[in-house]
């Protein structure tokens, strides 16, 4: 173990931030370039680039929550998330390589359909992203004490991986997009493969911080693996709240694929009444009382009840925020609205590296992680509201993506903290996987409604309204979330 790691030094944080930092980089390059290049190069429908970027939620059901059990149960090369990190971070590579040459995939294949080997690229990257970017948020609770030290250890996750997605949107504003793709797939590729090796994982789950030649020689004879399998009703109704977003998505996706759908809206009001009703249960609930199991899991259903509305508005901004900037300027052209949207983000990332660990992390240690992250997504929905009436120039834009920006610093790093103190140390891949579900179900209300409204309303400002809304309500829902205590980990083997 180095001695970085043993301190808890700011350089391991920073060493701990860069294999997420590789993931989040691949995540911001699709976001930054994917619907610019379905759009301007390939001239796909904004129906068509919603079902492209739905192959991301899909991916992220599938991966980070299988991903996230076998992580758990298992021990190989030295690790219990490494393989995972440098398997994704390969594949991840790769297919950023491939974006920019899906026409010439396309015709070295003989098929017409640029759409389905979109659809395939897009999949194998999203899939190949989440097989990463569980274990790498996992090994960062595997390493690192609750409280004060977790939560540092997320906000300098965010910081540093914040630092590398401003500097993607830049490059793809200065440069351009296909520069953007190329030099940050080496970057990904680096960050995956190299910083894994460095990191002492713990050999048994909840032990961090001790000396691991002892522990080894005191279980020697012991499986490392907790094999904490859940079963798939286990896992059905810990997702409880999410019931509505997932039948949703499931009506969505084969209405879109082949056709089917039920005359009128039915389907979509009785999901949208579901999703209400099980987010309500979930918030109302009281943990006072309760087992220490039972109130795990009624807080981590609070959690995701809460979390899930935030990523309605941020998927639905990343997605079809180039069709808001085509509506509000309607004299720049393609590369210029590209141009714009880069920027925007870049602002928005901006803020996103600098106030995690200057900001969040000091307030959220004097009046607590949960009040922090809900005051953030308060001023979030705010600026999006702010966008959506007064955002008619790009510096008036590009000023109030500042304003957001607060909100999702905290999204993609208190939730983190908050989440990981709410369940079992021993099962964080598979509870991190869940928790995930709460990001990709609601995306694909995004990719599949959101995408039908902003394409049949003339007024693409509607976007951000319902960005506002979504990230309002998400506000309001972590007002019910109690805020986590910070344990001490048990190790009886150093107590024997």
């Amino acid at each position: 173990m180095l001695d970085i790691q043993k301190r808890l030094s700011n350089s391991f944080y920073a060493l701990l931030a860069l294999p997420a930092t590789a993931m989040g980089l691949g995540l911001s390059i699709q976001i930054a370039a994917l619907s610019w290049l379905l759009t301007y190069q390939y001239e796909l429908s904004i129906s068509d680039i919603g079902l492209v970027w739905a192959t991301g939620p899909i991916a992220g059901i599938i991966g980070q929550v299988v991903i996230g059990i076998i992580s758990d149960n298992v021990w190989v090369m030295n690790g219990r998330r490494r393989v995972f990190i440098l398997v994704g971070g390969v594949l991840a590579s790769l297919m950023l390589l491939a974006l920019p040459n899906i026409g010439i995939i396309q015709a070295s294949l003989g098929i017409e359909a640029i759409l389905g080997i979109a659809i395939v690229i897009s999949m194998v990257l999203d899939l190949s992203i989440n097989v990463s970017f569980n274990p790498t948020r996992s090994l960062i609770a595997d390493v690192t004490p609750e409280g004060r030290a977790r939560t540092k250890g997320y906000t300098w996750m965010q910081t540093i991986s914040g630092s590398f997605g401003v500097l993607s949107y830049f490059i793809g504003a200065t440069m351009g997009n296909v520069f953007l793709i190329y030099s940050g797939a080496v970057v990904v590729l680096l960050f995956s493969i190299i910083p894994p090796f460095f990191i002492k994982e713990p050999r048994y789950l909840g032990r961090y911080g001790e000396d691991e030649d002892d522990i080894t020689r005191a279980m020697a004879d012991q499986d490392p693996t907790p094999k904490q399998y859940a079963s798939p009703a286990e896992i059905f109704f810990n997702i409880r709240p999410l019931w509505g977003f997932l039948f949703y998505g499931i009506y969505a996706i084969i209405k879109r694929l082949s056709g089917f759908e039920v005359p009128g809206f039915y389907v979509e009001i009785f999901a949208l009444v579901l999703t209400v009703y099980l987010v309500v249960e979930a918030l109302v609930k009281k943990e006072e009382g309760k087992s220490a199991e039972e109130a795990s899991k009624i807080g981590f259903q609070k959690i995701l009840a809460a979390h899930s509305f935030s990523w309605i508005g941020v998927q639905s901004m990343f997605i079809y925020f180039f069709a808001f900037v085509e509506f509000q300027i309607p004299d720049l052209t393609s590369d210029q609205i590209g141009t714009v949207v880069n920027w925007s983000f870049f602002t928005l990332n901006l803020v996103a590296a600098v106030i995690p660990v200057l900001l969040l992390e000091p307030i959220a240690n004097k009046i607590g992680r949960v009040k922090t992250h809900t005051s953030a997504l308060f001023i979030m929905a705010g600026g999006y509201a702010a966008i959506a009436f007064f955002g008619v120039t790009p510096w008036s834009i590009y000023i109030l993506m500042l304003v957001v920006g607060i909100g999702w610093a905290s999204i993609i790093s208190l939730s983190f903290a908050i989440m990981s103190q709410k369940v079992a140390q021993n099962q964080m891949g598979l509870y991190m996987g869940l928790f995930n579900l709460s990001v990709v179900l609601p995306q694909l209300v995004s990719s599949f409604a959101i995408g039908e409204i902003v394409e049949a309303v003339d007024a693409k400002n509607i976007l951000l309204i319902i960005c506002a809304v979504t990230v309002a309500a998400s506000a309001v829902s972590w007002t019910f979330v109690k805020e986590p205590e910070d344990r001490m980990t048990d190790n009886p083997v150093l107590k024997d």
